[in-house]
């Protein structure tokens, strides 16, 4: 094909002019990447195990490992150059469009891989399904219920008119399509910059668009979200870039699909524009970051190409934002870094000449009263990909990744396989040492063993169900109390707002407080759990060691049972779900008017923000909640049911080695090879 030839000559180019620098800050990845390959070759030794059960085992563990794919999430302001800088990280200046308005209406997500991509899919696009578009149609999305819930007939008005708009220009694009793409996808063994544009960017209303443009947002109206499958030079393992719409979107049609992003990530980066860095602007922002873990984010503030003295005034700039942060209750301890998209963009396209003259001046300022000194003999291109700050950026996105995912994921697949590989070599022990002795009376039969292991489950899952939901209890009921503090503090106000200004004057309520003894709750709750988690997990793992004493004796003392961790707890970014009161408009003033009297109208205001404030509460107790039980139960089903496996070998070893049936068929037969003592030091090493 024409465009698949145009593809790869477009990526022969985009090879040739990368800077030497642009694996700098990778570092971290490719010490964890090294222990990943080791332990890869461990288990690809160990994958010769004479049972079957042990070897799914191990191959589960080995298609776990190859599957790691971390995702960054990337959040920003409005003209804040977060697609630029996705682009320049992925090491393609034009990949994704940024420079039609509005730019990124998806969320669309780069899953590099190392080296070249494999499999005949390169990119794919998922639309929206018929339940949400009609949501959106009937009730006009999220920002419609609110408006509904707040009496603002005139506001609902406004918002079906806007979606009569995108209805009608979804129509004229597609036709008959239309109701056919509902909750399908389309798939392309290609892509390019103008198959990208057709499904990501709105583009222009299709009656005034250009004939070369007719294309352009066809399918972006009812499009949810984009999947690019691409090779880099540098990633020496597989990363997934994840390109927001962010907070911005009209309906927040797409808010929850932004979250839901957030919350699948360990790592998020957050793209400001240094002309204006955070402001009461960027409330939408400032929630999603007030609910995330400061360990996970990352704060990049983006072109300082635009600043007359970058030198002097991004150590000004970042004093204010660290100040705007506090002041907003963010958590303390997200690290900010400074640098320019356009500047690492200009190296990738090979273009440092093209830069505008008052780009080229900031870089020149940045160079030399910057905090970093680089060597003067540094290539041009290398050097101003140092000072764009995307090193300084990999850098951290590297460190978090490693730490957070790629580190706890090696140590728990080495520390699983070492506990099969030790039982494999005791079972194996078992089986000679059987078969050369005499029949020993009593040994329980393998029937026996696994009725009392199964009753030992049984327990311990009972136990850990009951424990989780005590503690998933308390948590629910200390936020129903903040709930309702919540509410008596909100109407107390109200009324005495009422008493002294009367019924014709503005009143707001800022819901932070109530985020903010939420997130404490929640807090408070993911540690009791972790800690519960951690006394029962230690307790089941050290009763199934006892259990397999019981029955084996000191032929299994050299098995390494490992212990499961307690699952992470995920950040509570419901609680950055947008309600009514965080639209600061005159929405409310209608309904205040129809109240009569006081008490009804406090009664009334009562009623409407607890209505209103229901979404994320139920997300909280109930979604975010049952994914953490069902989470830290899953933990400890399988590893029962791993050693539930090993106890049926071992058994099988030791009926085997006194079964004279089976003694006479192995006879000739070879041996089935221990585990490899390397492949041991291996695991043990990477395990520690």
């Amino acid at each position: 094909m024409y465009i698949e030839t145009q593809i790869d000559s477009a990526t022969t180019l985009r090879v040739a002019a990368q800077p030497g620098n642009l694996g700098a800050g990778l570092e971290p990845l490719h010490a964890v990447a090294a222990e990943m390959q080791n332990l890869r070759g461990a288990l690809q030794s160990l994958a010769q195990a004479p049972n079957d059960k042990t070897a799914r085992s191990l191959e589960r563990l080995a298609q776990e490992l190859e599957s790691f794919e971390p995702a960054v999430t990337f959040l920003g302001q409005v003209k804040s150059g977060k697609t630029t800088l996705v682009n320049a990280l992925a090491g393609w200046s034009d990949l994704l469009p940024s420079d039609v308005n509005p730019w990124t209406s998806v969320v669309t997500s780069l899953h590099l891989t190392p080296g070249q991509v494999s499999g005949e899919t390169r990119a794919r696009f998922r639309f929206m399904t018929e339940a949400e578009w009609d949501h959106l149609l009937t009730r006009g999305g999220r920002m419609g219920e609110m408006a509904g819930r707040a009496g603002a007939e005139g506001e609902m008005d406004k918002i079906r008119a806007q979606i009569e708009t995108i209805r009608d220009r979804a129509k004229a694009r597609l036709g008959r399509k239309f109701e056919l793409l509902m909750g399908q996808s389309h798939d392309y063994g290609y892509f390019d910059k103008n198959l990208i544009e057709r499904y990501i960017c709105l583009g222009d209303d299709p009656s005034f668009a250009a004939e070369e443009d007719e294309h352009q947002g066809r399918f972006a109206d009812v499009t949810r979200s984009a999947d690019l499958y691409l090779g880099s030079p540098v990633l020496p393992l597989n990363l997934c870039l994840r390109d927001t719409p962010g907070v911005n979107d009209t309906f927040l049609m797409r808010e929850q699909i932004t979250l839901q992003a957030l919350r699948d990530s360990r790592v998020c980066v957050v793209v400001l524009t240094a002309s204006q860095a955070l402001s009461t602007v960027d409330l939408g922002l400032i929630r999603m970051l007030s609910n995330l873990q400061a360990e996970q984010v990352v704060i990049f503030v983006n072109r300082i190409d635009e600043l007359a003295d970058p030198a002097a005034q991004v150590p000004e700039i970042e004093a204010s934002l660290r100040a705007t942060l506090k002041d907003h209750h963010v958590p303390e301890g997200a690290e900010i870094l400074f640098g320019s998209a356009l500047w690492a963009n200009a190296v990738l396209a090979g273009d440092l000449d093209g830069m505008p003259p008052a780009s080229a001046q900031a870089l020149f300022n940045w160079a030399e009263g910057g905090p970093e000194q680089y060597s003067g003999d540094m290539d041009p291109p290398d050097l101003v990909w140092a000072l764009s700050g995307l090193p300084a950026l990999n850098h951290a996105i590297a460190t978090r990744v490693a730490a957070c995912e790629a580190q706890p994921l090696v140590r728990r697949i080495a520390r699983d396989a070492l506990t099969l590989a030790t039982a494999q070599e005791a079972a194996e022990g078992i089986r000679v040492r059987r078969g050369a002795e005499a029949p020993v009376a009593g040994f329980p039969s393998l029937n026996q063993s696994l009725a009392s292991f199964d009753a030992l489950a049984t327990e311990h899952l009972s136990a850990c169900a009951a424990e989780i939901d005590a503690v998933l209890a308390a948590f629910a009921e200390r936020a129903d109390r903040a709930h309702d503090t919540f509410l008596d503090r909100a109407t107390d106000a109200l009324i005495a707002h009422l008493q002294d200004w009367g019924e014709d004057s503005p009143w707001q309520y800022d819901p932070t407080g109530l985020r903010l003894l939420l997130r404490s709750a929640f807090s408070v709750m993911g540690k009791r759990l972790q800690e519960g988690l951690e006394d029962r997990y230690n307790a089941a793992l050290g009763d199934v060691a006892y259990h397999l004493y019981e029955a084996f004796g000191d032929a299994v003392e050299g098995i390494q049972i490992s212990v499961p961790e307690a699952p992470r707890l995920p950040a509570p970014v419901a609680l950055a779900q947008t309600i009514a009161l965080d639209v600061r408009d005159s929405w409310w003033s209608s309904w205040w008017r129809r109240a009569r009297g006081y008490a009804a109208f406090a009664d009334h205001f009562r009623k409407k923000i607890s209505a209103e404030t229901a979404p994320f509460m139920q997300a909280l107790k109930d979604e975010q909640a049952g994914e953490i039980r069902r989470q830290s139960l899953a933990r400890l089903e399988e590893a029962f049911a791993r050693h539930r496996d090993i106890l049926i070998n071992i058994a099988e070893a030791a009926l085997r080695g006194q079964d004279p049936q089976h003694a006479l068929r192995d006879q000739g037969a070879m041996s089935p090879p221990a585990a490899c003592p390397a492949a041991l030091g291996a695991l043990r090493k990477i395990a520690a």
